[in-house]
């Protein structure tokens, strides 16, 4: 625990700051996945069509801030005393990204699951020009069913 707050000391102010606000937001996504309905919770997103998603470029200070906020999105979520999963994570992105002005794309995928042919799983990852800042780990795996995006 003294070694988390020693780091958190270490960042400076607006990674702290960025840092505050993924938790917290977390927590609120959290929270709206288990009270609101899917369809309320993506109503501020485009649906696109799976096949023609386009991922709008992002100039230098806007892809660092992208990786900044999914750096401190998965940091927060290894922090919290709930789970934060993907889809929780994800839509964290959306909404600190969407608040400055960043255009993104969610994507949510299926795939069945090795161990057990009959069940499936999901996985939730965001992009933001050509970088994924959350869920990039075994993203490619799963087939895209649904896309939403934001911004321009």
């Amino acid at each position: 625990m003294i070694q988390k707050v020693r780091k958190f000391c270490e960042l400076s102010l607006w990674e702290k700051k960025v840092f505050l606000e993924a938790w917290l937001t977390l927590g609120i996504m959290q929270a709206a996945i288990a009270t609101v309905s899917f369809k309320r919770l993506t109503r501020s997103l485009q649906q696109q069509k799976k096949n023609c998603a386009r991922v709008t470029p992002l100039n230098g200070r806007e892809t660092d801030i992208a990786g900044s906020i999914g750096g401190a999105i998965t940091r927060a979520a290894a922090n919290t005393p709930w789970e934060s999963a993907c889809l929780a994570q994800s839509l964290t992105a959306h909404r600190m990204l969407q608040r400055r002005s960043i255009p993104g794309v969610f994507y949510l995928g299926v795939m069945k699951d090795k161990k057990s042919n009959e069940k499936m799983r999901a996985h939730a990852w965001t992009q933001c020009g050509e970088a994924v800042i959350t869920g990039h780990q075994g993203h490619e795996a799963f087939t895209v069913v649904s896309v939403f995006r934001w911004g321009q």
